[in-house]
């Protein structure tokens, strides 16, 4: 098959966890299923291109973007992430104290030797399951996590993670980013939605919003789109 073991050993495994006795699963079982689930995706996922659509509202005004910007994101499994802009208008200050750092700092944590630290994986974060109650979220069964960052970052997140119920891959991620993001940024509130693409969860929408005494209410929407994965070969 194109996913080859992995995938196809986290199914067994999730089938059997979820099989014993017909009980509800445990919070350890679900932990390990959303370990084998990220470990899955980093062996398999060689790298993948998108675009991705930046934009960025101040104040309660969402109608209208101050500034907006088309990147191409290009990912390469043990060389990181590049950005090229395929357009940006509006505010200059915007985009270049705002939008330009935001995406710096997405190149910085993806760099090989920082990239692992990022993960939602029982490594990075206390967990805690919710509830063995499977629950609906975007059309999907899925759990929920209360999740704690052993570590702060601006792409460390306090707050809930929800899991595919049947693989264990992520759904939907929500809460307070554990230190700001930029200069634009107090206390920001985020959050970011996966799909499925070729088997593997990939974001397709992301929303922060901050609020900070200097700049009062900014809000940063990302959209992205055309996604092209490289997928392992396996004979």
């Amino acid at each position: 098959m194109r996913h080859g073991w992995p995938r196809a050993i986290a199914g067994v495994c999730l089938a059997l966890l979820l099989s014993v006795s017909a009980q509800a699963p445990k919070s350890a079982d679900v932990i390990r299923l959303v370990d084998a689930a990220v470990a899955s995706r980093v062996d398999e996922v060689l790298g993948f291109t998108d675009v991705e659509q930046y934009s960025v509202y101040r104040g309660d005004d969402e109608s209208r973007p101050v500034a907006q910007m088309t990147v191409r994101d290009t990912y390469k499994k043990g060389i990181g992430k590049t950005y090229t802009i395929l357009s940006e208008s509006g505010s200059s200050l915007v985009r270049h104290e705002g939008l330009r750092p935001l995406l710096e700092n997405e190149t910085k944590i993806n760099q090989p030797d920082q990239v692992a630290k990022s993960w939602f994986t029982s490594s990075n974060y206390e967990m805690k399951l919710n509830s063995s109650v499977a629950q609906k979220l975007n059309g999907r069964s899925c759990y929920a996590f209360t999740i704690d960052p052993k570590q702060k970052a601006p792409n460390m997140i306090d707050g809930t993670l929800w899991i595919d119920a049947h693989d264990g891959s992520i759904i939907q991620i929500e809460g307070v980013a554990s230190k700001s993001p930029s200069v634009f940024a107090g206390t920001t509130h985020m959050m970011r939605r996966y799909v499925n693409i070729d088997g593997f969860p990939m974001a397709t929408h992301a929303r922060a919003v901050s609020n900070s005494p200097l700049f009062g209410r900014t809000v940063v929407t990302i959209d992205y789109s055309d996604y092209k994965l490289e997928i392992k070969a396996h004979k």
